[in-house]
């Protein structure tokens, strides 16, 4: 009897919600600017564009600001200033925000992250969702927010045996919600998150009533086939669907190649934070784009500080490698990026214009039998919760108020 009273304790203490909060020591700050300015550079690219990746005119203005003007301590302060909580689940501490709304009639929301992104990316959206009124919706908008770090990702622990790949994740995130009480909710997700929450809603785990993606896995298998293998594309495509196979192609993925393949060979990505930085902001042409035009100044969808925000979780979390490695249990899966995942629930896509790809309302209907709402925005790209949350906030509301 005894033994088993001390069973009972151990799994709730095993599967008990900890508060959380963030105090890096100073001497790490004054590590980083260090080895900021202790940078050995390379020489310029040999082109006028960035074909060759991140630009060296753009990467040294990063560093000059990150070692000279950027404050940690701000984003700190913000981060400090919500809830988070971890939970062990499945033998890693899962990291997460849950503000829950004001309003008693909330609809319950997971919103999952991706590459290089971390919870900084859709801090964003939880004032908006979860204090509807005071950015311009009613009550009936309102949403408790939940937001986990994935495992390897800023606060949350490293897996350290193999197998969590995005199927695994998204049955972590069903127990979290699970865990929290909920018994009716939903899910959003971009970039990896937009994968995991597909899975979520091909595992439909008790509560999950619908999902919202803004990176829609929608290409047709053996499109998708043909994509990667540089095959023929299928004659019967429409000019919309000929557009996103172009734009998957022109994106090359290298870095989720190599971070697939090789993931612990990144080793300098932990020693070097402008190495580390140079490499995350070469996620897709578009957004470095976006990101460069930043560090020339120019003010539009992701600030400086937005962007070292991002950064310097990863380099004071010492991620660089933990979070590499779910590309390559990713390929160890067989699980494809973009194609079809099979999900029967209801389902909001919303398509931004330099998305990766622009996913056409025929793959949507055809990838989503129930798809509840689909809609293209005038602006935003693939880190839509960051660089456009008002664009963001009103698709999660729209989207999901019929399942209210």
């Amino acid at each position: 009897m005894a033994q088993q009273q001390q069973r009972i304790e151990q799994q709730t203490e095993k599967h008990a919600i900890r508060p959380y909060h963030v105090n890096v020591p100073e001497e790490e700050l004054v590590e980083l600017r260090r080895r900021i300015l202790a940078t050995r550079w390379p020489e310029k690219e040999t082109v006028n564009d960035q074909s060759q990746g991140t630009q060296l005119e753009t990467i040294q203005e990063l560093a000059r600001y990150w070692a000279n003007d950027y404050d940690w301590r701000k984003i700190e302060a913000r981060i400090n200033a919500i809830p988070h909580f971890l939970t062990e689940i499945d033998g890693v501490d899962i990291h997460f925000i849950h503000v829950r709304s004001k309003h008693e009639n909330a609809m319950p929301i997971l919103i999952a992250h991706g590459w290089p992104g971390s919870i900084i990316e859709q801090m964003k959206l939880i004032e908006p969702l979860t204090n509807p009124t005071a950015h311009g919706g009613t009550e009936a908008d309102a949403f408790h927010v939940v937001i986990p770090s994935m495992p390897g990702y800023g606060f949350s622990g490293k897996p350290t045996t193999t197998g969590w790949n995005p199927k695994r994740i998204a049955r972590a995130y069903g127990e979290l919600m699970t865990r929290l009480g909920y018994e009716k909710y939903v899910a959003q997700g971009g970039d990896w998150g937009a994968i995991v929450v597909d899975f979520m809603g091909v595992q439909e785990p008790k509560g999950l009533i619908g999902i919202h993606t803004n990176m829609a896995n929608v290409i047709p298998p053996e499109v998708d086939a043909a994509i990667w293998s540089g095959n023929p594309l299928p004659s019967s495509l429409s000019e919309e669907e000929k557009k996103a196979c172009a734009q998957v192609s022109e994106n090359k993925f290298y870095y989720a190649f190599f971070m697939g393949t090789r993931p612990q060979t990144l080793t300098g990505l932990v020693d070097s934070p402008v190495g580390l930085a140079a490499f995350m902001l070469d996620h897709d042409w578009k957004s470095l784009a976006l990101i460069s035009r930043s560090f020339a100044g120019i003010k539009e969808g992701l600030s400086r500080d937005d962007v070292l925000d991002n950064i310097t979780l990863f380099w004071l979390t010492n991620t660089a490698i933990s979070a590499a490695r779910l590309y390559w249990e990713n390929g160890n899966a067989g699980i494809s990026f973009f194609a079809v995942k099979g999900v029967k629930l209801p389902v909001v896509v919303s398509v931004f214009p330099d998305e990766l790809f622009e996913a056409p309302k025929s793959w949507a209907e055809k990838a989503y039998p129930n798809l509840i709402h689909y809609n293209k925005l005038p602006k935003g790209g693939h880190f839509a919760a960051w660089e456009q949350p008002e664009y963001l906030t009103a698709e999660i509301r729209a989207g999901f108020k019929p399942l209210r």
